[in-house]
């Protein structure tokens, strides 16, 4: 979405879609805004084509945006949501950025998720789990149109997204703008403490109380947009 001189990428989340950062990405442009949402590499497409993809094609996706958007702006910042936040702090620690949000980054993942039943890496390959997700209503049609199931395989790539963002985060020096909600099941809310203590730049907390984890499709969206909108232009 073409707009002014300040950039901004958008990153998704975890089997994600760039259409579910769209009305995002609409309000941005609308502030003024020139917007880029990626698609990480094996989103989109099919969850066997997601399985042969690692952390560092979902990262090459990202830095491969950053390049696109650098073409037509000079000041780049960045959002990202779930997994994508974690992208989004993880790019500025290799690039100039100007401002970071993290939307629902999941430092920790909530305990009812049963990560810890996960299995080793060995045994996840050609594994897949179901991955349930209630329709949403008022989205773009294409939000609908998510993954049913997971690949085990890519769950381990998620994890180690993880880790390498805890081995990053002191590196982050942009300011930061951190947006969770406290009923977020997927990534604990936890996940905002930890990354406003460990980034170095200036950095704040936006809780929500009725979100979940979808912050850019959710109730209180329009409060996430204007937000993320206000913190970019300061």
């Amino acid at each position: 979405m073409p707009g002014g001189p300040k950039g901004v990428l958008l990153i998704h989340g975890f089997t994600g879609l760039p259409a579910e950062l769209l009305l995002l990405g609409e309000h941005l442009n609308k502030a003024g805004f020139t917007v880029l949402g990626v698609r990480l590499a094996g989103h989109g497409t099919t969850v066997e084509d997601m399985s042969h993809m690692t952390w560092e094609d979902w990262m090459d996706s990202v830095r491969d945006g950053y390049a696109v958007l650098s073409g037509f702006c000079e000041d780049i910042s960045v959002i990202g949501h779930s997994m994508g936040g974690l992208f989004a702090l993880l790019l500025s620690t290799e690039e100039v950025v100007s401002h970071v949000v993290s939307l629902a980054a999941p430092i920790f993942i909530a305990d009812e998720r049963g990560i810890d039943a996960l299995p080793p890496r060995e045994a996840c390959y050609g594994g897949f789990v179901p991955k349930a997700r209630r329709r949403l209503k008022d989205v773009p049609p294409a939000v609908n149109c998510t993954y049913r199931k997971m690949p085990l395989i890519s769950i381990h790539e998620l994890v180690e997204v993880i880790e390498k963002t805890k081995g990053a985060i002191e590196e982050v020096k942009a300011p930061t703008l951190i947006m969770h909600s406290r009923d977020d099941h997927t990534a604990a809310p936890v996940s905002a403490d930890y990354i406003l203590s460990h980034v170095q730049g200036t950095a704040r907390i936006v809780w929500l109380e009725e979100s979940g984890h979808l912050l850019p499709l959710a109730g209180e969206r329009e409060r996430v947009f204007e937000e993320a909108a206000a913190f970019l232009q300061s």
